[in-house]
């Protein structure tokens, strides 16, 4: 979104080069639009190994926002989606909706950020008026990427957090 900070250099100058940073910009966006479905979805959030005696019980356990997966030695993998949102704690809650809400400001991020694209023929012929919806568009992803970032962050804060406490019980 660097495309919408720079300066005016002149006419000629400035027309293509413009262009092809708001097309490099709205890619970009597409790519991270793609990798927050992704990493919304997959179960890898957080992980737990369980090795007992044996390596052949050993288990990794899978929990993501939106289920849990059980991986064995054997190669077996099952996955459950949680029963209910009453069951879960405050950490998942809360990173589920600010991600869902990050995967919405990105989408109406990228509609705003692409009527107010040079290369576009929404949002008029006023120059002005374009800059000024390509800016909020790009201000809509910035909100977008931060809420992922808020996400992740508090969601990797708990797991720290319930690693170091003492009442976590110990593999035994």
């Amino acid at each position: 979104l660097i495309f919408f900070f720079i300066r005016r250099r002149g006419k000629n100058e400035r027309g293509m080069a413009n262009k092809g940073l708001q097309l490099l910009g709205f890619a970009l966006a597409m790519i991270g639009l793609i990798g927050l479905l992704a990493g919304t979805i997959m179960p890898q959030w957080q992980m737990s190994a369980y090795v007992g005696d044996n390596i052949i019980t050993a288990v990794a356990v899978y929990q993501g926002l939106w289920m849990s997966c059980a991986y064995q030695s054997t190669g077996q993998m099952q996955c459950k989606v949680y029963d209910s949102m009453l069951q879960l704690n405050r950490s998942l809650q809360a990173t589920r909706a600010l991600m869902v809400i990050s995967i919405l400001l990105t989408v109406i991020g990228l509609g705003v950020a692409s009527m107010g694209m040079k290369c576009t023929n929404c949002g008029g012929d006023d120059k002005v008026k374009k800059s000024r919806i390509a800016m909020t568009g790009g201000i809509i992803l910035l909100l977008g990427g931060l809420c992922s970032i808020v996400a992740c962050s508090y969601f990797s804060y708990q797991i720290i957090q319930d690693f170091y406490s003492p009442f976590t019980p110990v593999n035994t």
